[in-house]
């Protein structure tokens, strides 16, 4: 399983990178696995903003849908566009597909996530 250290992750299993105030998010590696071949992905619109914990699209595979949940709060200012006629690239490589960028509108909000050795042992909890 790849975890990537230096990213952010939710319970339940997004992740975040952060640059400046701006969060690249996508799904964890754990979570891709769980969902098996991924067929489609429900993309939110650029400028669209979001609370915290709010689903801003969905995910379909063969065995189950999943809403997507953003990490901490803020409005797209990037979809992942190539996630639309090849949504299996998540399944390839979870981390180098990010599904959006955001502008983080609070970034203390990022305190209320785990760093990778707190989101390993979460997963282990629930294998």
């Amino acid at each position: 399983m790849k975890i990537m250290e230096g990213y952010y992750y939710t319970k339940e299993h997004e992740w975040i990178s952060v640059k400046g105030n701006v969060g690249t998010i996508g799904i964890s590696d754990y979570a891709q696995h769980a969902l098996g071949d991924i067929v489609f992905v429900d993309l939110p619109e650029e400028e669209e903003s979001f609370d915290r914990g709010e689903a801003f699209g969905a995910i379909e595979s063969v065995k189950a849908a999943s809403d997507t949940y953003l990490p901490v709060g803020g409005t797209v200012i990037e979809i992942n566009e190539s996630l639309e006629d090849e949504p299996g690239l998540i399944n390839v490589d979870c981390y180098e597909n990010w599904i959006v960028k955001i502008e983080i509108a609070d970034l203390s909000e990022l305190d209320e996530l785990m760093d990778s050795a707190e989101y390993e042992a979460h997963i282990s909890e629930e294998e």
